[in-house]
């Protein structure tokens, strides 16, 4: 009895051995955002029906979480198979080889060269390095202003004419439509994208003729005129000055769709549309909001739009080579779907077709966001552009909430940034 009972537990062993032979598990952390979620989720669900050896966990952190969680998991050799993470905060696991190379075969291209075929001049640049592909883009996200129409009306402000196309303008604009309680803002008429300084910050130094880095990166920050005027700007924008807002609020984005009279504009992407309609349909649906350009001085040598940035999937080199495989089938069974990435979730994938089709032609204000991108950059790629990202978080704080004069912050910043620059790393 003794032996059969042995017998039968081996055979039962050697039976579950055989049904986990060739089962791939797959683990995929990305940012938090519902729309994406709920088709994501779905596409999960697909790839696993026709592929039923694989499984995929899906796990979504918020923004700025999942760069620290990254980092951490990363360190200790314990990274997700799958990850994306905006591209300055990415680039520095393709520098130091933490990410596998595209496999062209298995995200369904013939070769290397056809991928780069189908998506827009540049946009994978980022993502190449040492002549290797490491990424495929979920989005290229530039930013514009968001207006809630009836806020303008309401102090006499025609918002189809009366918009900000200045920084001076929005100075003036913004003070019409602030509503304070003693120093309280009770209604910011419009407030900044803090901290993402490299998106927002640097395009406005660089429209005065300013510049973060040198073209040779070896020199950081150039011409003081132009990024003493824009340190100048954010000290009149805070609280110190006219108190017009402050990155002590909550994000100006974050409350825009609520529609209940906290903030009348807001600095965001075309995926703000989708995360309108899920969030407050009568009031996307009421036509009371629009689309303008990104700002420019008036007195701007180059006419530059807000820099753009690129979500990109990419695929731990840790994991093994058959899990890289079924990485970058899953990946690109999810990017062959960019139509419904942009209609459900406002995401542009910089895919040929995609700009070129009446799809993209017929997003509300979709032509904003591209004659404005045809005007920019990619944000700042570097290996350090996270810490670089927190220098000018510091020296932007100091002038808004410290008092510190903008030439004292603007001499710490170019110490800073020069001495990050000339550390062997």
């Amino acid at each position: 009895m003794m032996k059969r009972t042995v017998l039968v537990f081996v055979f039962l062993a050697l039976s579950l051995l055989l049904l986990s032979a060739g089962k791939i598990e797959l683990l995929f952390w990305t940012h938090e955002d519902p729309n994406r979620t709920e088709i994501e989720n779905r596409y999960i669900e697909e790839f696993e029906s026709m592929y039923p050896n694989v499984t995929i966990k899906r796990v979504t952190y918020p923004s700025r979480k999942i760069q620290e969680t990254i980092l951490t998991a990363f360190a200790v050799h314990k990274g997700p198979d799958i990850f994306n993470m905006e591209i300055n905060d990415e680039y520095p696991y393709i520098v130091n080889q933490r990410v596998a190379p595209v496999d062209p075969k298995a995200a369904g291209y013939d070769s290397l060269q056809a991928i780069y075929d189908d998506y827009l001049a540049g946009v994978l640049d980022p993502v190449t390095y040492n002549g290797k592909l490491y990424g495929l883009p979920l989005e290229l996200t530039n930013w514009c202003i968001f207006i809630n129409k009836k806020y303008f009306r309401e102090v006499g402000l025609d918002p189809e004419k009366d918009y900000p196309k200045t920084w001076e303008e929005m100075l003036e604009v913004s003070e019409k439509l602030v509503i304070r309680e003693g120093e309280i803002l009770k209604r910011r008429g419009f407030d900044f994208r803090y901290p993402y300084y490299l998106t927002f910050l640097v395009p406005m130094v660089e429209q005065l003729g300013g510049a973060f880095l040198s073209e040779d990166g070896k020199t950081a920050i150039i011409n003081d005129e132009a990024w003493l005027k824009v340190l100048e700007y954010f000290q009149e924008w805070g609280p110190n000055g006219r108190n017009l807002g402050s990155p002590t609020y909550t994000n100006a984005r974050k409350l825009f769709n609520k529609d209940n009279n906290s903030v009348a504009m807001c600095l965001t992407g075309l995926y703000q549309e989708g995360r309108i309609r899920a969030d407050n349909p009568d009031f996307y649906n009421s036509g009371e909001w629009m689309v303008v350009p990104f700002p420019r001085f008036k007195d701007a040598v180059n006419d530059l739009g807000s820099a753009y940035y690129g979500h990109y999937y990419m695929v731990n080199a840790e994991s093994s080579k058959e899990k890289q495989e079924w990485a970058w089938k899953f990946i690109a069974f999810m990017l062959n779907h960019p139509e419904e990435y942009l209609t459900k979730v406002g995401l542009i994938q910089p895919k040929k077709a995609l700009i070129e089709s009446d799809i993209f032609k017929n997003i509300p204000y979709a032509d904003v966001f591209l004659n404005d991108m045809a005007k920019s950059h990619i944000i700042t790629i570097h290996e350090r552009a996270p810490m670089m990202q927190d220098y000018l978080k510091e020296v932007i704080e100091a002038v808004m909430l410290t008092r510190t004069s903008p030439k004292v912050a603007l001499r710490v910043l170019k110490m800073k940034m020069q001495e990050l620059l000339e550390e062997e790393w």
